[in-house]
């Protein structure tokens, strides 16, 4: 296949550089930070009460997450199917896109009510806002990716792919981190923006983060929006029922995969090492302020050192795949992940959480890269590139649901001897899962080599 212009490519990179300030910002930094804030209280173990039941605070919000990641995967499956055959990727990347973008905003309203004595208290319809804004923004994020990632075998060959995958990537942290600096100045200093009681001090300066980060990733995205394409009349095919040839199209690519044990093996060690991935870094802010008490500000500092080294990381672990092959690579990294995991349990100074950061920020953006073109460079040639990959993303996010349960359950359940840092434990069994099912794709893939190289001497 033919290269896409330079200008496309860049254009597909920058939806990373839009998107990723959300979760930089929204899923790594100042909201979860802000969460723990708004929730807290004098109940015993910060529990809150939702829907009728009491839930540990941070425990409330990775439950939370769980459920938008359930909801992400049940329907990306139908509406990737419904992409390929109306050859509209991009229109749904763009709904997912808008919701996603428009919710962020109106986590403006999450905020405890001001009381005079100074005990401020967030109402049961606050709580309400704040949970429905995070799960729809949290799925239209995870929504608008499926139809992202699944461009990237439209636009580059397979060689070509590692590199591209690793520039949307290093795209994506420097945008962020962009974004970051600007809501650290108003979170920092709030009285520079008119904000001087204590009550706007604790609360505005986040609340107007949130805006900030839904404008830039609506914002930015227009620029792949215009550029990225889009099929031709002619190509499209226009069907009656596009949900049940949805389904029809989603049992004809699961056929496939049933009968290319490489891609199925990937698939499997993908799913367990991803729980632990996106469940270290979606917890990681809960980790050092519950356990470790650090104030916000410190908190912010790791998030930023992992967002930094990931920039370099993303690189050397691209390149290391040109060297050693990709499989090797992803095996070293799930390595060093079940080291972090073993690290976090014994951690308890910042010097060591900021050490830790840098370690997971150094195999954080490579894994995620190296995974996408991995599974792009062993799909089979094929024009339902959507479809494809929604098993890529559905795998991914019951693999994230499971990793979410499974932490905020063993936090509940061991709240007063050990909490978190069970759950961090936990999830080294994850990454050990992943090396296992890795090690068996390695082999598979030798094999398959070694028949294909007979086949052509033969």
């Amino acid at each position: 296949m033919q290269t896409a212009p330079r200008k496309v490519i860049n254009a597909w990179c920058m939806y990373d550089w839009a998107n990723s300030a959300y979760n930089l910002v929204i899923t790594s930094t100042i909201f979860p930070a802000y969460f723990e804030g708004v929730t807290k209280n004098r109940m015993p173990d910060n529990e809150i009460e939702f829907l009728g039941r009491r839930f540990v605070n941070t425990a409330l919000y990775n439950y939370a997450l769980g459920t938008a990641f359930i909801v992400v995967a049940f329907i990306i499956p139908i509406l990737t199917s419904i992409a390929d055959y109306r050859g509209n990727k991009r229109n749904f990347m763009r709904f997912f896109c808008t919701m996603g973008a428009i919710f962020c905003c109106l986590l403006y309203f999450f905020a405890p009510e001001y009381v005079p004595e100074n005990a401020n208290r967030l109402s049961s319809t606050s709580l309400t806002i704040g949970i429905f804004c995070m799960v729809l923004s949290c799925i239209g994020f995870w929504g608008s990716l499926v139809f992202y990632n699944s461009f990237l075998p439209d636009l580059v060959p397979h060689n070509q792919r590692d590199r591209i995958s690793a520039r949307g990537y290093t795209w994506g942290y420097i945008g962020s981190v962009i974004l970051q600096i600007l809501c650290f100045i108003v979170v920092f200093f709030p009285e520079s923006f008119g904000f001087h009681s204590k009550f706007d001090k604790d609360f505005m300066p986040a609340r107007i983060s949130f805006v900030l980060v839904g404008l830039w990733w609506f914002g930015f995205a227009q620029i792949p929006f215009r550029y990225l394409p889009i099929n031709t009349m002619k190509e499209r095919r226009e069907l009656k029922n596009v949900f049940s040839n949805g389904f029809l199209e989603l049992k004809k690519v699961w056929t496939q995969l049933k009968h290319m044990r490489v891609l199925k093996l990937f698939l499997v060690s993908f799913f367990w090492y991803s729980a632990g991935i996106q469940t270290v870094f979606l917890a990681a802010t809960q980790f050092g302020a519950k356990e470790l008490h650090l104030p916000t500000d410190k908190l912010i500092i790791t998030i930023m050192i992992i967002q930094l080294v990931a920039i370099p990381g993303a690189i050397i672990i691209s390149r290391a795949s040109e060297r050693f092959g990709n499989i090797q690579t992803l095996m070293t990294v799930v390595l060093i992940w079940i080291g972090a995991c073993i690290g976090a349990y014994y951690t308890y100074t910042d010097i060591q959480f900021y050490i830790l950061g840098a370690v997971v920020g150094l195999v954080m953006g490579g894994i995620q890269s190296l995974s996408r073109s991995t599974y792009s460079n062993l799909m089979p040639e094929t024009k339902d590139t959507a479809s494809f990959f929604s098993f890529y993303d559905v795998t991914e996010k019951v693999a994230l649901v499971i990793g979410m349960f499974t932490f905020a359950f063993i936090e509940e359940q061991t709240i007063h001897f050990g909490g978190m840092r069970n759950s961090v434990l936990a999830l080294m069994f994850f990454f050990m899962l992943g090396f296992v099912w890795l090690g068996l794709t390695m082999s598979a893939l030798k094999k398959a080599q070694k028949q294909s190289s007979g086949t052509a001497q033969g």
